[in-house]
């Protein structure tokens, strides 16, 4: 019997139950997908570091490293597995694309997993082992032939097998390059024995460890064993790995504001619709106690309820998470050309189960303690059918103000006081899906801003010309002016224990700009350098304090006066060539800025020894139109589904509500009242809640934006940028889903039966 009435409730109050299921449904699986997203990145990464041996640590020295300094290392307490590692650009001769030949003498330590083709042999001549990507975009295969240019010395060989390495898991040729390019940029791999027969010696910079220690230990020990002071760098600071885990602190940092206030809202709204429901039904539950059913009997069947809709809705959303999450993180999407992954399994947290069990057990809980509250009392209680509480006079009704105002406005005043309830949560509701709509739109403004900034405004330059390591003094300055170009000298120092770059530009002709902490573009000065700001704040320093930067490899210390502080996409200290020259810091110029075009770069014959690759600015910038894609994905999600929800939440508010008011509406169409002004009174409501709801989920999300973008500082130096965007559309957004509610409910004033309504006793 119980079961059948189940049912028949169910039957009649289909829409809500709908609602509620969608609610919970999309509560749940936006939580639980953005969880999985991020956890998922963490995990595959993970894996694939430990597949192929990505070093903890590493020892850099342009110098190089012998067999004998790597005896001493592996000798180390702590030290697992340590390798000899080198890694150069050169150039591709088919195309002119830049393609990284790496080399280590241990495949254990920074090594590869083969996809296709033959294992890796150590003592193997001629042979190359490709990335897989680079190979697939420009259309390379197994037993293939592949000439390589570095400087004066030519790589040839037979592509025996396609890899990936997770040395490339984010396979860019520098940091002013956000996604992966595989059509202009690679990486191979060659045995030792090759390295030798190339340059008639082995000669490697780096020396890669896989260890537990912590850094600071292991380069103390490092340094005491190689009898010198060593560049070190731990993996948080390879773009690899801080990129890849960067990529993941974001997921978790944005997972645990956006999506929780989502979860929220659908939470809060249940609870209201359930407990609404409930009183709906009072007169029921109070035929059953009339009949002899137990207090028990009754609480758990009506517990049933929240137990029902929120099992149903969590099973869906846990569904429609793992959706979620594979739709942002899968190979065949945005992820999958920022990542070169071998493994896209999506994991989710343990807890994230816990939370939603936890989310069902509470729904439940609300049912129960709703119809625990009505069952107080005798049966003739029990049998009364619910009437709100008398409605005090409101202190504005004493005003003069007061008669002058419309009949409708009165009434909407006082429904408004008389179901508090039912007002706040259709306010929230309105505010909730704003705050959503508003953080949403204001990270696409303020990333799309500030990528802007840099690629379109401190990248104001056609070409960037990379030199040849052998390329000094005077021919670097030679090449600069045969193309009228602005000079990068680039070079590693610590600073506060932390590898930093130390660039020194010399600007004559506005190819590089920089940017200060309001956005806007600065000039290097000659009284000091400039740092970014998260150097700035790692370091505790301000505007006017002196800071001491070591070179590495030498005892060679500098003193530099911060002069300023400024935006940037990598760590590192900034000075423009006049302060360097006072300062008497060493420079060899790297890099050159031209707005001569990329072709006519190439084609040019005079340097061609001298560069050693080219890099067009429009390639860079597709890379950034991918890289927007994948925040794009993410932020369209979240638009869409705040959209859904709000249509959700506001038609399940707006039919309880119209249960609510039945009577009243009954009152209002037996005076007189055509259906069309009684839609007016209720369109005029939703209207006047979704105004507030719009003007304080403003502000609030814009405090939720500044709090993510804080968060985010690890990665971005990012600052809010409030374009017109953020607050038109979210307005169109939200007032034409309410006004549609709005409309949808209003209809129903045409199936009121008066006599019906108004025949139920007080």
């Amino acid at each position: 019997m119980m079961f059948k009435k189940l049912l028949r409730t169910i039957r009649r109050y289909k829409a809500q139950f709908i609602s509620m299921i969608i609610m919970v449904l999309l509560g749940v699986g936006v939580f639980v997908g953005f969880q999985g997203e991020w956890y998922s990145i963490d995990k595959d990464t993970d894996y694939f570091y430990d597949l192929t041996g990505f070093a903890d640590c590493r020892i850099v020295s342009e110098t190089g490293y012998s067999e004998e300094d790597l005896g001493k290392i592996k000798a180390l307490y702590g030290v697992e597995k340590a390798a000899l590692y080198i890694s150069v650009n050169t150039n591709e001769s088919r195309e002119n694309d830049v393609v990284s030949v790496t080399v280590t003498n241990d495949p254990e330590v920074s090594g590869f997993m083969v996809t296709e083709g033959a294992e890796y042999d150590p003592e193997a001549k001629e042979s190359f082992w490709m990335s897989d990507m680079y190979a697939a975009a420009n259309e390379y295969k197994i037993g293939d032939k592949l000439s390589l240019k570095y400087g004066a010395y030519t790589i040839e060989g037979t592509i025996k097998g396609l890899i990936k390495s997770s040395e490339y898991l984010i396979c860019t040729p520098g940091e002013n390059q956000m996604m992966p390019d595989y059509k202009t940029y690679g990486y191979v791999y060659i045995t030792p024995e090759m390295l030798k027969e190339t340059l008639g010696d082995e000669f490697y910079t780096e020396i890669h460890v896989i260890t537990d220690i912590d850094k600071e230990t292991f380069s103390e020990a490092a340094n005491k064993a190689l009898e010198k002071t060593n560049m070190i760098l731990g993996k948080d600071e390879i773009p690899s790995y801080s990129e890849a885990k960067g990529e993941a602190t974001e997921g978790k940092t944005m997972a645990s504001i956006l999506p929780v206030v989502f979860l929220g809202i659908a939470i809060l709204i249940m609870v209201t619709t359930m407990q609404r429901l409930t009183i709906n039904e009072k007169t029921q539950i109070g035929t059953l106690k009339a009949l002899g059913f137990r207090d028990s009997r009754i609480t758990r069947h009506y517990a049933m309820f929240g137990l029902l809709i929120g099992v149903t809705g969590a099973v869906l959303g846990i569904g429609f998470g793992y959706f979620v999450a594979w739709f942002i993180f899968n190979p065949g999407g945005s992820m999958g050309t920022y990542f070169d992954l071998p493994s896209w399994k999506i994991h989710m947290p343990w807890w994230t189960f816990l939370i939603v069990a936890a989310v069902v057990a509470f729904m439940a809980l609300i049912s129960y303690l709703s119809v625990k509250k009505i069952l107080k009392g005798n049966a003739a209680e029990a049998l009364k059918p619910y009437t709100p509480k008398a409605m005090k006079r409101l202190k504005i009704e004493d005003t003069k103000g007061w008669r002058k105002l419309r009949f409708a406005t009165k009434w909407n005043l006082r429904d408004l006081f008389r179901h508090k309830a039912r007002s706040f949560m259709t306010l929230f509701g309105v505010f909730g899906c704003t705050v959503l709509l508003i953080a949403s739109f204001l990270m696409m403004d303020s990333m799309v801003g500030f990528v802007n900034k840099f690629y379109y405004g401190s990248m104001n330059y056609e070409t960037e010309i990379l030199l040849d390591d052998s390329v000094k003094g005077e021919k670097a300055l030679e090449i600069a002016n045969a193309y009228s170009g602005d000079t990068l000298a680039n070079s590693m120092v610590s600073l506060g224990g932390e590898a930093v770059a130390l660039s020194v530009y010399d600007v004559t002709h506005d190819n590089i700009r920089f940017l200060d902490e309001d956005m806007n573009y600065a000039v290097l000065g000659d009284e000091g350098v400039y740092l970014g700001m998260r150097l700035v704040e790692s370091n505790g320093l301000k505007v006017g304090d002196t800071f001491k930067v070591a070179v590495f490899g030498t005892d060679t210390t500098y003193e530099f006066k911060l002069a300023g502080v400024l935006r940037t996409l990598s760590k590192g200290v900034v000075m423009s060539a006049a302060y360097a020259e006072k300062a008497g810091v060493s420079t060899r110029v790297n890099a050159i800025y031209t707005d001569t075009s990329y072709d006519e770069v190439k084609s040019d014959e005079r340097f061609k020894n001298e560069i050693s690759s080219i890099k067009n600015r429009g390639d860079i910038i597709k890379s950034f139109d991918s890289f927007m894609e994948v925040m794009y994905l993410m932020i369209g999600a979240l638009i869409a589904f705040s959209i859904i929800l709000g249509i959700v939440v506001l038609y399940n508010l707006g039919v309880m509500s119209y249960f609510e008011r039945y009577r009243e509406l009954s009152t209002l169409k037996v005076v007189g009242f055509r259906d069309r002004r009684i839609g007016k009174l209720l369109i005029a409501q939703n209207m006047w809640l979704t105004v507030a709801g719009y003007i304080l989920g403003v502000p609030a999300g814009i405090v939720i934006t500044n709090v993510l973008t804080k968060a985010l500082a690890s990665e971005y130096e990012m600052k809010v940028i409030l374009g017109w965007s953020t607050i038109v559309v979210p307005v169109i957004l939200v007032f034409g889903v309410s006004l549609l509610v709005s409309l949808l409910i209003a209809k129903k004033n045409k199936k009121i039966n008066m006599v019906e309504a108004l025949k139920v006793p007080e």
